[in-house]
This record gives C-alpha cells, sequence and structure tokens, in this order.
C-alpha cells in the first residue's frame, strides 16, 4: 500500500481526470479517480485523502452536492476541497462553493502553476497533520506508560510501606512494652538503644517513602483549620528533650502579629519544623537554636508567615550551600560520618515548603551558626477566634476510666499481642480476631465498644469487613460502633479509603500507646 499522499480527483468526463493529473504531475502524490458524486463517496469511505478537486456540474449528483455528504458524515475524516468549474463562474456560486465546505474555488481554463501552488499548500498541510498525529500519538503513548510506572511504584511504596512497618511495629512496640516492666539498668539501658535505633529506622524510612511520593507527583495537602501557636509549642515539647541532651538552650519567639487560626496543612508544616529544628539541635553542641515566627503580610487574601530556625553550631560555608536542599545530599562526607542522616530532610522541606506556596532559604557562616528560613501561604479562617489559655486536661484518661471491650482484628501474630498488652495496660479487655471474616461474625455475636481493624489481610481485608459491619449494623438498626484502622499502610489514599468505608479514625504502625490514647480520647465512648 502506498504511503503517499492521496488527492481525490471527481470529474464526468476521463480526459478532465486526465488533464488534472498532467498538471500536478510533479507532486509526489497518488491520485483516486472518481467519475460521478456516488463513486467520489464511495471512495472516501475506503481512502484518506489529502485534499479532494472535484468538478461542480456531474450528472445525478452535482459537486456541491457530493461535497457537503462528504463533510456532514462523521465516519469520513475531513480533507479540503476545491471545486473547478468551466460553467458556473458567477459569484453567487464561488459563495455558494465555499459554504458548502469547500476551501477554493477555481475556473476553468485552469492555469497550472496556481493549482499547483494551491493544492502544495494543503499537501503541507496535510503532512504537518500526519506528523502531529504520530507526535500525539508518541506523546499518548509516553503518558499512558509514565501513568503505569507511577502507579507500579504507588502500589510498590504501599507494599514496600505495609512490609517495613509491620516488623517495625514489633520492634517499636515491644521496647515500649518493656519500659513499662521491672528492668535491671543494664535492661533498661538495652531497651533504650533498641528504642532509638528503631525510632531513628522509622524516620528513615519515613523519609524515603516521602522522598519517593515528592517524585511521583503523589505529595497532597490537606487545608483545614488549625491553631498555629499550639502547633509550634508542640514541635518545641517534642524537641526539648533532644535540646537538653546537647546542652543547648531552646528558645521559641512568636510576633503578636502572628495569627492563632489559620487554615493549611498542620502535619506538614510540623515536618518541615521539626526537621530543620532537629538539624539546628544536631549540628550545635553547647550552644542556642531559637525559633522565630513572623507575620510578613497578606497577600491574595491569604496570611505569609515566615519561619526562622537559627542555631550557634558549625555553619555551612558558601561553597557547600549549593548542595543544600537536594536529594541524599550532605555538605561532605565527614558531616556525614560524624553526624549521620540520609540527606533527604531537606530536599523534602524544600519540596513540601513550595507546594505550600512559598521559598526556603539559608544564611549561614562557617563555624558560626546558621538561619534556616521558610515562609509559606495559609488561607484565612473565617471569624477566627482570638488567641485563648486553655486550662483543661486531656480527655484521654478520663476513657480508662471506664473499661471498654475492644475487638483486634489483625493476621499478624506479633502485633497481635503488641495491640493487646497495649489495650490491657490501659483497663481494656481484648478480643482477638485473625483475619476480617472472623473479625465480622464476632462483631455480630458480641458487643464490643471498639474494633482497632487491620487492612491487609488473607481471607477478607479491613475495607471489606468495615463494609460488612456497617452494612449489619444499618439493617439490623444497630447504632455504628467505632471502628479504628490500625495499618502498615501509611500513604493518605488509604487514610481517605478508611473514612470512606466508614471508619472512625485512622491509627499507623508503628503506634505507641499514646496514639491509642489519643486515638480513645477522641472517641465518644461512655
Amino acid at each position: 500500500m502506498s504511503s503517499k499522499p492521496k488527492i481525490l480527483i471527481v470529474d464526468d468526463k476521463v480526459e478532465n481526470l486526465v488533464a488534472l493529473e498532467i498538471v500536478l504531475k510533479g507532486l509526489d502524490v497518488e491520485f483516486v479517480r472518481a467519475l460521478s458524486g456516488n463513486a467520489a463517496l464511495s471512495h472516501t469511505l475506503k481512502h484518506e485523502f489529502a485534499i479532494g478537486i472535484i468538478d461542480v456540474q456531474m450528472p445525478d449528483m452535482d459537486g456541491f452536492e457530493t461535497v457537503e455528504l462528504i463533510h456532514n458524515d462523521p465516519t469520513i475524516a475531513y480533507f479540503p476541497v476545491i471545486f473547478v468549474s468551466a460553467i458556473y463562474k458567477e459569484e453567487q456560486y464561488v459563495l455558494k462553493g465555499i459554504e458548502t465546505g469547500a476551501v477554493d474555488f477555481i475556473s476553468k481554463p485552469i492555469v497550472p502553476a496556481v493549482l499547483q501552488g494551491k493544492v502544495r499548500v494543503f499537501l503541507d498541510l496535510y503532512k504537518q497533520k500526519k506528523l502531529l498525529e504520530v507526535s500525539n500519538k508518541e506523546l499518548k503513548i509516553a503518558k499512558e506508560k509514565a501513568e503505569k510506572k507511577d502507579l507500579l511504584k504507588s502500589l510498590f511504596l504501599a507494599t514496600m510501606s505495609h512490609e517495613i512497618r509491620t516488623p517495625m511495629n514489633g520492634i517499636i512496640g515491644v521496647s515500649e512494652l518493656l519500659r513499662q516492666t521491672q528492668l535491671t539498668q543494664e535492661q533498661s539501658d538495652l531497651v533504650n538503644i533498641m528504642s532509638v535505633s528503631g525510632n531513628n529506622l522509622l524516620l528513615i524510612i519515613n523519609d524515603i517513602l516521602d522522598i519517593s511520593k515528592i517524585e511521583a507527583g503523589q505529595i497532597k495537602l490537606e487545608n483545614i483549620d488549625f491553631d498555629l501557636h499550639s502547633i509550634v509549642n508542640e514541635i518545641i515539647s517534642l524537641i526539648e528533650v533532644k535540646a537538653k541532651d546537647q546542652n543547648n538552650s531552646l528558645e521559641l519567639i512568636i510576633d503578636e502579629t502572628v495569627p492563632v487560626a489559620v487554615k493549611g496543612d498542620p502535619m506538614r508544616l510540623r515536618q518541615i519544623l521539626i526537621n530543620l529544628a532537629s538539624n539546628a539541635i544536631k549540628f550545635t553542641k553547647k550552644g542556642d537554636v531559637i525559633i522565630k515566627i513572623k507575620y510578613l503580610e497578606e497577600e491574595s487574601n491569604k496570611h505569609k508567615v515566615r519561619f526562622e530556625v537559627t542555631d550557634t553550631g558549625i555553619g555551612i560555608s558558601d561553597d557547600e550551600k549549593g548542595k543544600l536542599f537536594k536529594v541524599f545530599s550532605q555538605v561532605d562526607q565527614t558531616t556525614q560520618r560524624e553526624y549521620g542522616g540520609t540527606g533527604l530532610g531537606l530536599a523534602i522541606s524544600k519540596n513540601l515548603v513550595e507546594l505550600m506556596g512559598g521559598e526556603i532559604g539559608v544564611i549561614s557562616k562557617k563555624n558560626i551558626g546558621s538561619t534556616f528560613w521558610f515562609n509559606v501561604l495559609f488561607d484565612k479562617v473565617i471569624d477566627a477566634p482570638e488567641k485563648k489559655v486553655s486550662n483543661s486536661v486531656s480527655t484521654s484518661d478520663n476513657h480508662n476510666n471506664k473499661s471498654l471491650k475492644v475487638l483486634v482484628v489483625e493476621d499478624n501474630l506479633i502485633n497481635q499481642k503488641i495491640a493487646s498488652r497495649i489495650i490491657e495496660q490501659l483497663g481494656h479487655s481484648v478480643s482477638v480476631a485473625e483475619n476480617g471474616q472472623i473479625g465480622v461474625d464476632m462483631y455480630k455475636n458480641n458487643s464490643y465498644d471498639l474494633v482497632l481493624m487491620d487492612i491487609q489481610m488473607p481471607v477478607m481485608d479491613g475495607f471489606t469487613a468495615t463494609k460488612e459491619i456497617r452494612e449489619w449494623e444499618h439493617d439490623e438498626r444497630k447504632t455504628p460502633g467505632h471502628i479504628i484502622a490500625l495499618t502498615a499502610n501509611a500513604l493518605k489514599e488509604d487514610k481517605e479509603k478508611c473514612y470512606n468505608v466508614g471508619m472512625n479514625d485512622f491509627l499507623s504502625k508503628p503506634f505507641k500507646i499514646q496514639d491509642i490514647k489519643s486515638a480513645l480520647s477522641k472517641l465518644d465512648i461512655t
């Protein structure tokens, strides 16, 4: 089959068709002849044409009718048409030709150079169209490959998250439970080492998963109301022990103009600040670490806030600054050996800050100290409350006054034991189901205050089990019970899916006693 562009030539006289071919013989094309309008229609159903040259006056069906039928048939690919005529030269016929969809109207006798020039223009357009189609097809294939790659990467991340976090739950959970027992000093030291190592490993795992999600474009920010001042004070509470261990003073300065209530992603803000503050503490010994928060301006009906973390640590030279904020990058190998770390934290922070509509940077001098800063935009909160000092006590302990009946649906034996021991330590009774189907059956036959539901299980997974429980409660007109996802799947889409099937909350493995306490405190269990 010829790959040359095809030209449809239509005339009821063979000699006129031959004459057209002679005029256009210099073009590298294939001609398809038609002696009538019906024959032309038949050809358009079999071939794709670059252009058509059609006579107006023909028996049975003239050129006008032929072109109208061609252009109105959705099964026929559009191609431009030039009318030729020896009789219909008046302006009204030229206009009628254009109205039927023709691109030009040439009167006979034809001037060869004119026809050749017009046809060449449309052949060039046809060739460009075909090149564009090929390009679009290649782009579509590339897009599909990229989407498939992203899907596989997402599935890999979910699987790795589950497979890594499940044993990590055993390590961290057991170390925390051991701390609650009577230990010798040596045993206590060993448990502390295990706990610190486990938590450090978890931080590395989280960083690797985060950077992989960022590269795959899978990071999605929340946009919820939160108390900015409370978040920052929580961060200070988390890092002050680390600061004391390094003999550092830790200070927080929040300008009075900084709003209390803002709208954004508190979890990611916490992640950025903890990373910068932890780095400041790590690279400073017997010095000062100061966290400052300033209100910059209102920008497009948003709050623009600046965060600064200043230290008096080892500092960074001008040459070394270029290596910051890059994946797996440390300023030098000596620093990496002495202080550890993957070099992912700053790269993740940079990406998160940019997703929040801001920018990040550093001011530093070698052996004097550094100031890492970032600006972000927060949405305004309508009817934002004034800052109030709360004297209330956490309600988490109030739930311990009532002994709850808890069902743990979990297939992993180690995680069964850890969850059970934590629940028992909190003063509640525990039953265990090793898969979703057993969990559903036990729930139907017993009265439980709370279900801790794993997601990935044999026989029946946690999503399906939760759906069945909610459907049974609806059919039996039961008050919906409390179900908390307890899973090693730490991706945001997993969290959303948990809520969509009817779960009340979501806890990621590895979990600690305080995590269970906090989850219970959110539930209205009386």
